[in-house]
């Protein structure tokens, strides 16, 4: 866009303001949205009309088409797009002037009128009155060629929005998402719950936080990296069946599946084990995923996921064994090196944990239909409970779906002396320079010398299961405003040649 175009915009703001003529109006009464009225009358016959419903439509122009004495424009709001004809006749001279002279594709208007269909058979509204409720100084992308850049599209997101449909669309899938996993929790009797998003200590996942200062107590403090530690003290507190769906933060890179702020719903059940929470993921996965599908058949980037119910269940031990001839049990932590060093993927910390979770990165994206990964090392899942016929493994799962996690799950450690035995190798990690392995959180060992119940416990990363459900490669498709690197050059225009006023 030229500067010449935006200053002749801002041009025609003042001048609608010398005739009398506010451009940017506080309010105006919308009766019926685009979808509404495609909705109630699709049904007319062609050139039928229906003069005697009244309609009051407001939304972004996106299309106008001048034909002498009236013209046709599209609007869109956020259920759609519809045509609209006005006409000098009916909305009189002075009315229609100030459409043909002033309103630009980009702009909002409201406008009353009826609903007819055009000979070519396309439900439309015929404009009695129209008002101007938002200039537009900068002209939209075109549709096609306009808005390719994918940097472009996340760092101005709301260009994407208003110049591609199927952009909102995959957007409102998402929270739709989110408000059907709230009703289902609320129906099988959960409560919603909050807690700290900054904290003192940083736990519930093995991950390198963001640090910044709280001057009140000039200290430093963290941004949460899981909600686990404080729902688990709901839990002490007496809480039965709770579920946080917040955001958590986590100084890592950026991929496909990672954003460094993301969505996160957690979930505990007292009295339960990780089978009761396997049968509650699977349950909650596919009637959310059904609700907005349709289908328990899911196409994902050229290829079929199966959502049929039973879903798959894996050892990671033998999944791994089958893959790479692994035994993650048995086998000394000089094997795994050597495997690892052979495969160009040895990991900078050679601890028996680090080196499991990278064998395991190895063979994950083999699994495509949702899979539960059960029973995982003791090593690698510091706060779950181990499995009572064999103390090297946990009651641990995780929801594997195309490749990607997309929910962990425990049966809970509740025994406050295992755990502290936990913590102090966590702590050993931490200062052998591990930066992502849990701190020794005191206070939260104090907790659960209270006492908590037996637990199950989840947490689900909605935002990879919307990326499945929406045909998106990338979370940051996914994501409204992800985060890009700022864009530090500044256009002359940016800078607006702007009076004070006296």
């Amino acid at each position: 866009m030229s500067e010449e175009t935006r200053r002749q915009r801002l041009d025609e703001i003042e001048e609608l303001k010398r005739k009398g003529i506010e451009p940017f109006p506080r309010r105006f009464s919308k009766t019926h949205s685009t979808r509404m009225v495609l909705d109630k009358y699709s049904s007319l016959e062609s050139s039928e009309t229906k003069e005697e419903d009244s309609l009051a439509l407001a939304g972004r122009v996106m299309a106008i088409r001048h034909h002498g004495k009236s013209a046709f424009f599209t609007i869109k709001d956020d259920s759609g797009r519809i045509q609209a004809y006005i006409r000098k006749d009916i909305a009189g001279d002075d009315a229609f002037q100030l459409f043909k002279r002033h309103v630009n594709i980009g702009d909002f208007v409201g406008f009353s009128g009826f609903p007819f269909k055009t000979h070519t058979g396309e439900t439309s509204v015929f404009v009695n009155d129209f008002t101007i409720l938002s200039k537009s100084i900068r002209t939209l992308p075109e549709k096609w060629h306009g808005l390719k850049d994918k940097e472009t599209i996340y760092r101005q997101r709301y260009l994407e929005m208003l110049s591609d449909d199927s952009a909102l669309k995959r957007l409102k899938i998402r929270f739709d998402m989110i408000t059907l996993v709230r009703r289902f929790l609320e129906k099988k009797g959960f409560l919603e719950v909050e807690t700290p998003a900054l904290q003192f200590n940083t736990g519930g996942a093995s991950a390198r936080p963001f640090v910044t200062r709280i001057n009140v107590f000039d200290m430093d403090i963290y941004l949460r990296i899981s909600e686990e530690l404080y729902l688990k003290r709901y839990l002490v507190g007496g809480f039965e069946k709770i579920f946080e769906i917040g955001k958590n933060f986590r100084n890592e890179g950026i991929s496909y599946k990672h954003h460094p702020e993301f969505l996160m719903m957690e979930l505990y059940q007292a009295y339960a084990d990780y089978e009761d929470i396997m049968q509650l993921t699977e349950e909650m996965v596919s009637e959310v995923t059904r609700e907005i599908v349709g289908s328990h058949i899911i196409r994902y980037q050229g290829n079929d996921l199966d959502f049929s119910r039973p879903w798959k269940r894996v050892l990671m031990t033998d999944f791994i064994k089958e893959r790479l001839g692994i035994n993650i049990l048995d086998d000394s932590d000089e094997q795994l090196i050597a495997f690892l060093r052979d495969h160009n993927a040895l990991p900078e910390i050679r601890e028996r944990g680090h080196l499991i979770e990278k064998l395991w990165d190895m063979v994950e994206d083999e699994l495509h239909d949702p899979t539960f990964v059960i029973d995982h090392p003791v090593v690698i899942s510091p706060l779950a409970k181990q499995h009572p016929h064999d103390s090297r493994v946990t009651q641990r799962f995780e929801l594997v779906i195309s490749g990607m996690e997309c929910a962990n799950a425990f049966t809970e450690l509740n025994d406050p002396v295992e755990q502290r035995r936990r913590f102090l190798h966590q702590a050993k990690l931490r200062e052998a320079g591990d930066v992502e392995a849990h701190m020794m959180d005191h206070d939260f060992l104090k907790a659960l010398e209270f006492g908590m119940p037996p637990t199950g416990g989840l947490g689900v990363g909605w935002e990879r299961i919307a990326m499945i459900l929406t045909d998106s490669p990338s979370i940051r498709d996914v994501i409204p405003f992800p985060l890009v690197k700022p864009d530090l050059e500044v256009p002359p225009f940016e800078e607006l040649d702007l009076q004070e006023e006296s």
